[in-house]
């Protein structure tokens, strides 16, 4: 079997992993196993590819069980542990690894991340502890169109999360790197852009601003600013020129092209260790050291196949990598790159000298802008518009100017303040100053793409296939019918009558959405922190994968976890309307007895009462929503009071399809009469796995479910839909129905919600 052909089975057996809902039990993978190396030990090449791709499958079933079994087995109750510490903040953030469980050693070391605990004294990096903790599986809010916490977690080998209860020092030495790093950011004080010199020599995004953060999305320019492949292999190729420098000077019988080769490949992987070896890091030396191994097996390799070799490389070294976007934006680049060249090569001229240079620069952007799109826009869920012009100006200057004296000047500090490490600084912050003023100076480039232009993104690779293989011409139809295909979204359109709800997994707080054909009204906006909203973070990039337009908010309550997002919201979308019953300036009334209808759904409020002297949650806005035929109570965070108060005048308006179970499923609320009055089907509960309350209640849900209704809620089932139709009504949970992955299960103990 050639090494390609091993590389693509490798691809093939890992790849799985990103899609499969739940791991094959260990039984079946010791049958899978045997059948592979049955099929490995046949003369027919394709069944023996098939025998090694399931071979590669279970390494890949094998190491994803090995990365959830602290999640079975450190979850659910105190251990004692010891913890190296990896990554801190010195005050209440650390990530760590345990290497001993009650005094045995752990192979390989689960990592856990500690939230909100100071430890006993001063905290770095290679720190160990002996700690008493309780850890708990690592659990995301799952909503489309959002950012999947949970799957990023175990793709950085992060399953657990967890508090404090006891530390003690063991070993109070920092590793060298974070001696180094505390040094080098003492250095670095008197200069104005110390957090990206930071950012792009030592790997450390933590100290950036938001104004920094924002101007490199708006022009496309964040694939620049950290440790990346184009670092690690520029800190390779400075190697590869010192040591061909210094080989000038000796005898010839000393020199042999093998060792700057070699040599440069170390450079890149202690460069990777000095940037705490992130992912990309890690992965550009993985991929650096088997394209020095092919270059030393002496046979000419075709960059296709280096390709293969290098991504199987990686996912063999790491099959959990398979769930890293980054990996997958590093080898879609690099494809397009391969991709571009070879199928639509740049045209020669007579042009020489940097003019050149220039055009080749626009080329190499303006492809890989288009071929980009579809993995772009999959991430992302968007495009800069400037990109373009902004990385003609920050590659060369970041390249080839702000990275090299970057890399000089933490050489010099290794040796004590010099002169030369000044120079370096010097040179570096002013050429960071620059760049960012011309990042700044353009116009904000950053647009928001919708899910509907997901596989047309697909059109730049096949209309370049198109033309190069002249089908255009000889097959027109299948060309038109492909395009169709890919602009299916545009052109689908809903059926007559439906609407939806959509009740957004923020955690403990509260979102709806109500849609219906392209509009949207929300039910409260979800919680605030230091920092950000739900509002920011959540609902706002919901809405536009969706494309839907929101024209108002229903605002339950005052509490933060019902209100946190209103303002950001407000700010994107100034011209909304707000109904509450706080009376806040610019607010509409949202007492009993009011009714309006927008797009033919009906709403009704039916709490509070006009002039209530209730506060908090029994002052709740009250809103039933029907289409005639079906309908849904929504209760925000009334209580008992509240609800027994609104059955003893009002009992026969409130019975409903689908009721959202008032105030996270507390004891407090959904007593015995008001569920019975609803007479509901189902009862949908917005709650965090690990909230302080334990909620919902046990209680609580068991009610429910004692008088008929089916049950939902967030922590289980993250973003669940109701569609509604003339046929009846469907219940749709993103996490066990639309998008099931083993990566995004409860993990853990079943009941425990601590």
């Amino acid at each position: 079997m050639t090494l390609p052909a091993l590389s693509a089975c490798i691809i093939a057996g890992i790849l799985p992993l990103l899609w499969l809902p739940a791991l094959p039990d260990i039984r079946l993978v010791w049958w899978v196993l045997a059948l592979g190396c049955l099929f490995a030990y046949s003369q027919k090449p394709v069944v023996r590819y098939c025998g090694f791709t399931l071979l590669f499958f279970v390494w890949g079933i094998l190491a994803a069980q090995q990365t959830l079994w602290p999640t079975q087995h450190l979850s659910g109750g105190n251990r004692h542990v010891e913890v190296i510490l990896t990554e801190t903040d010195n005050m209440t953030r650390h990530q760590g690894k345990i290497l001993r469980l009650d005094g045995v050693p752990l192979y390989p070391a689960p990592g856990i991340t500690f939230y909100g605990e100071y430890l006993p004294r001063q905290t770095c990096s290679g720190q160990r502890w002996a700690m008493t903790i309780r850890a708990r599986p690592v659990h995301g809010q799952l909503n489309e169109g959002g950012f999947d916490s949970q799957r990023y977690a175990l793709a950085s080998h992060q399953p657990l999360s967890g508090r404090i209860i006891h530390a003690r020092i063991l070993d109070a030495r920092c590793s060298w790197r974070a001696g180094y790093l505390q040094s080098l950011t003492e250095r670095l004080v008197p200069y104005a852009w110390q957090p990206v010199i930071l950012a792009l020599g030592m790997g450390e995004r933590s100290a950036l601003n938001s104004d920094v953060k924002n101007a490199m999305r708006q022009t496309g320019t964040a694939h620049l600013m950290a440790i990346s492949g184009l670092h690690i292999a520029l800190a390779s190729m400075l190697v590869w020129l010192i040591v061909r420098a210094v080989q000038f000077f000796l005898p010839v019988r000393w020199i042999d092209w093998r060792l700057p080769l070699l040599l440069s490949v170390g450079g890149a992987i202690g460069y990777a260790w000095l940037t705490g070896l992130q992912p990309p890091a890690l992965r550009t030396a993985v991929a650096l050291s088997v394209w020095a191994a092919l270059r030393l097996s002496g046979r000419l390799w075709s960059p296709w196949q280096v390709w293969l070799c290098c991504v199987a490389a990686i996912l063999f070294t790491d099959p959990l990598a398979v769930l890293s976007d980054s990996l997958w934006l590093s080898a879609f680049a690099v494809a397009s790159l391969l991709f571009w060249y070879q199928w639509l090569p740049i045209p020669g001229t007579d042009l020489r000298g940097w003019v050149r240079g220039c055009i080749n620069l626009v080329y190499l952007q303006a492809g890989m802008t288009l071929l980009l799109l579809p993995i772009q826009l999959s991430i992302f869920h968007g495009i800069s518009l400037t990109s373009l012009v902004a990385n003609l100006a920050a590659i060369p200057l970041v390249t080839f100017v702000a990275v090299p004296f970057i890399l000089l000047g933490m050489v010099l500090h290794l040796t004590g303040p010099s002169i030369m490490e000044t120079v370096c600084w010097y040179v570096a912050d002013n050429t960071l100053e620059i760049l960012f003023s011309f990042l700044r100076w353009l116009p904000p480039g950053w647009l928001n793409v919708d899910m509907r232009w997901q596989w047309l993104a697909w059109v730049p690779w096949c209309t370049l296939m198109a033309w190069r293989l002249n089908l255009w011409r000889t097959m027109p139809a299948v060309c038109l019918a492909c395009l169709v295909i890919l602009a299916f979204p545009f052109w689908r359109s809903e059926r007559s009558g439906e609407w939806s709800v959509h009740m957004l997994d923020v955690g403990h707080g509260l979102a709806l959405v109500i849609e219906r054909d392209g509009k949207a009204i929300l039910y409260d906006t979800g919680s605030a922190w230091p920092g950000g909203d739900s509002g920011q973070q959540l609902i706002i990039p919901w809405l536009r994968w969706h494309a839907l337009e929101p024209e108002g908010v229903i605002l339950s309550h005052e509490h933060l976890d019902h209100r946190g997002g209103l303002n950001s919201l407000l700010n994107n979308w100034p011209g909304m309307w707000v109904r509450s019953p706080l009376g806040w300036a610019g607010h509409h009334p949202c007492f009993r007895g009011e009714k309006w209808q927008w797009q033919g759904l009906n709403f009704s409020v039916h709490w509070p009462l006009q002039g209530s002297t209730a506060q908090g949650n029994n002052r709740s806005c009250v809103v039933r929503v029907d289409d005639g035929q079906n309908s849904i109570l929504l209760t925000g965070d009334i209580e008992a009071q509240g609800e027994m108060a609104m059955l003893s005048h009002y009992w026969e308006h409130l019975a409903s399809t689908l009721v959202q179970v008032p105030h996270h499923g507390s004891n407090t609320s959904s007593t015995l009469p008001f569920i019975q009055r609803i007479g509901g089907n189902a009862a949908l509960a917005s709650a965090s796995r690990y909230n302080a309350w334990r909620l919902p209640s046990a209680k609580v849900t068991t009610r429910y479910r004692q008088q008929g209704y089916r049950w939902f809620d967030t922590a289980h089932q993250g973003q669940t839909t109701i569609a509604f139709s003339a046929q009846g009504w469907e219940i749709h949970s993103l996490r066990d129905q639309l998008l099931p992955r083993w990566y995004h299960q409860w993990f853990g103990v079943p009941s425990d919600n601590r």
